[in-house]
């Protein structure tokens, strides 16, 4: 691998380095100031896996300062609501030759970020997926071409490359900032998000960094963490602990399965990869927290001297009081200019707590080895959807573009040609995030594998409720490879799932409009329908705004309007939809009002006959 610079192994007059992983807090101006000034801020989503998380080309691993809709920091599962960080970056820090401490924050509660982006406008983020030709990450800016990355060739089903220093003086605070002491290193990070088993409950973060001006002694790289595993609506959220597992260099952030946000779907870790050309001998490793989430060493020097290269380990905390975590690998050595340094940070989660968190960090530290290069999925196919009558068709044909029949995988050990073995389709009444229920398995005839079913590119499902949604997957699988041995990858469900509504054709009039359900019970759960009558938006629980009649039977183009008894109005629905003949009201009045219990009339004008449709409805609170 080339970068823009020559890159030589690290030096060390002693083999040793550092790695400090330092979870901090951010002023809550950052991002708006930075958006007034010449730097290519810039955030992308990971949608490949289970991990719902924003990535930034700064040295920040969490969501604030995004206007994404609905967005926690780092979901996990999607559209779950459930959140696991409160703040979190990296920190750099060492000795420069003068003999000061140089301290770099990617995320502090007490002053301004200090890594940030270049203003090349091609220094924004980078997202290449697997199946992706490699490109030449860089440009030209200013008549001058810099491409820092030649030839990249994605790893995961989604990688995210950037770039980005601690020395920018186009940065919204000012690089050479009195408080801030800069080590002059640029940062290339890499993320990778994968959207099969079992690296889909993973996302990993590589950060390559190289000092441009002068060499750093007994340099430090880390991170701080402050826990908030829990529903994101539901406050406060600092009902959590914080544990350490040594021998996988492991903070595990554990939710109060017994606090006011609920139990988790998951905890979080962070598993941590020293450079490999480090004896683990030399490694010194600092763990503490603190309850006090506004805790802060004074000064760099204190911060460098008293916590961050301390080699304490302290104990476990015991109670669920939140807090931060800082997690550090100290070396002394040097690092010259030029010389770069890999170190690696991995989020992981599992449905099975603490215990299936371990179990993917245990296969984390085996692929490792092989650079976490692992054999892949083929592609899903295109997938075609016909809504109908109580029931929804799928079709997937392979094409030139898209064809999983043919795909090819490099990093397979067995040297089979075509890896593919079928597809299967897979169904949710609840989110597209599931849970997911099979319907149907096809896989390739006459070999070991499967049912030998033979391939199918059609299936129907009937017996649907009308006018709710359904969700609908269908994936391509691989064969096992049995040299490695790899079982057989899956595409991601959730990349290839679509949301259906099935239903009549809209009617050419007025005539046959009902209100559903009716009477409306304010004490009838409808949200553990299923599927779901009610539902809130993705990211928060359900609201009495959320409540829901149906208006159906609608013609393409009418106008609802609903009354009291008494003849007072009360809301105006339009609708103009060729081919959904129904309208959702959630029963609150024009002023936003919640309606009270009672009995409701409708009319229903049909805006191009000039037919009306007269009705009514009872609503019990």
């Amino acid at each position: 691998m080339e970068f823009r610079r020559k890159i030589r192994l690290l030096t060390l007059k002693k083999p040793i380095i550092i790695l400090f992983l330092q979870f901090i807090v951010i002023e809550m101006t950052c991002l708006k100031l930075c958006a007034q000034q010449n730097v290519s801020n810039d955030w992308k989503m990971t949608t490949a896996g289970n991990v719902r998380m924003v990535i930034f080309n700064r040295a920040r691993i969490y969501s604030y300062g995004t206007d994404y809709p609905g967005l926690v920091d780092v979901e996990y599962p999607p559209e779950s609501g459930e959140e696991h960080i409160g703040s979190c970056g990296i920190v750099i820090a060492g000795i420069k030759p003068d003999g000061t401490i140089g301290l770099s924050n990617g995320e502090h509660m007490h002053q301004p970020d200090e890594f940030w982006p270049s203003e090349a406008p091609w220094d924004t983020i980078w997202v290449i997926d697997r199946n992706d030709d490699p490109v030449d990450i860089g440009g030209e800016f200013n008549g001058e071409m810099d491409i820092y990355w030649p030839n990249y060739k994605a790893v995961s089903d989604q990688d995210f490359v950037c770039r980005y220093n601690d020395y920018n003086i186009l940065n919204p605070f000012g690089g050479h900032q009195e408080q801030h002491n800069p080590l002059y290193v640029d940062i290339i990070q890499t993320v990778y998000s994968w959207g099969t088993y079992p690296l889909y409950d993973v996302v990993l973060y590589t950060y390559y960094i190289t000092p441009t001006k002068f060499e750093i002694k007994d340099m430090m790289i880390g991170f701080q963490n402050m826990t908030v595993v829990g529903m994101a609506d539901r406050n406060p959220r600092v009902d959590d602990r914080q544990l350490y597992f040594p021998e996988y260099h492991m903070i595990v952030c554990e939710d109060n399965p017994e606090g006011i946000d609920g139990p988790s779907v998951s905890n979080i870790g962070f598993q941590m990869f020293a450079p490999d050309i480090i004896p683990a001998d030399d490694i010194v490793w600092t763990w503490f927290w603190n309850i006090d989430i506004w805790f802060q060493p004074s000064s760099d020097q204190e911060n460098y001297n008293d916590f961050y290269k301390t080699g304490t380990i302290m104990n476990n905390q015991e109670s669920y009081d939140g807090g931060i975590s800082y997690l550090s690998m100290f070396f002394p050595g040097i690092v010259n200019a030029g010389d770069t340094l890999k170190f690696q940070l991995a989020l992981v989660f599992s449905k099975d707590g603490t215990e299936g968190i371990l179990h993917n960090a245990d296969i984390l530290s085996a692929l490792k080895l092989k650079d976490f290069k692992v054999p892949s999925a083929p592609p899903a196919p295109p997938l075609q959807v016909e809504e109908m009558n109580k029931s929804v068709h799928l079709a997937w044909t392979p094409t030139a573009i898209v064809n999983p029949e043919i795909y090819q995988d490099p990093s397979r050990l067995d040297s089979v040609a075509q890896p593919f073995e079928g597809y299967r389709v897979y169904k949710s009444t609840q989110t597209r995030s599931g849970p997911w229920t099979l319907l149907a398995e096809y896989d390739v005839e006459g070999n070991e594998y499967g049912q030998n079913t033979g391939l199918f590119h059609e299936y129907t499902d009937i017996g649907l409720l009308n006018n709710v949604e359904y969700h609908y997957a269908v994936t391509s699988f691989s064969k096992p490879d049995t040299v490695i041995p790899w079982q057989s990858m899956e595409s991601s469900i959730y990349l290839s799932s679509v949301t259906v509504v099935p239903g009549t054709a809209t009617p050419s009039t007025v005539g046959q409009v009902a209100a559903v359900p009716n009477p409306y019970r304010s004490d009838v759960n409808y949200r553990d329908y299923n599927p779901p009558w009610e539902k809130p938006p993705s990211g928060r629980s359900w609201m009495p705004q959320d409540r829901r009649i149906q208006f159906i039977n609608l013609p393409e183009k009418c106008t609802i309007k609903i009354y009291t008894v008494a003849g007072d109005f009360v809301a105006e629905i339009v609708h103009d939809n060729p081919n959904r003949g129904y309208e959702d009201w959630n029963l609150t009045s024009y002023v936003d009002q919640a309606i009270a219990s009672g009995i409701y009339m409708f009319s229903v004008e049909d805006d191009v006959t000039g037919d009306i449709q007269i009705g009514k409805f009872v609503v019990i609170k």
